[in-house]
């Protein structure tokens, strides 16, 4: 599964919760997979390195 496939099901997931901390924990999920899909963009373009600096 993509990024974006998995970025698609929690919004999906978040449009059918039923309550408050389901929602605060697809959100938390959903969060976390946007900022992802920057990182794995950044890399691809060259914007950032991919390897740790140690």
């Amino acid at each position: 599964m993509t990024i974006e496939q998995h970025i698609e099901e929690l919004r999906a997931e978040l449009n059918n919760a039923c309550g408050a901390a389901e929602r605060r924990q697809i959100e938390g999920e959903l969060k976390l997979a946007r900022a992802e899909l920057v990182v794995q963009l950044a890399e691809q373009v060259g914007a950032i390195e991919a390897d740790p600096p140690f």
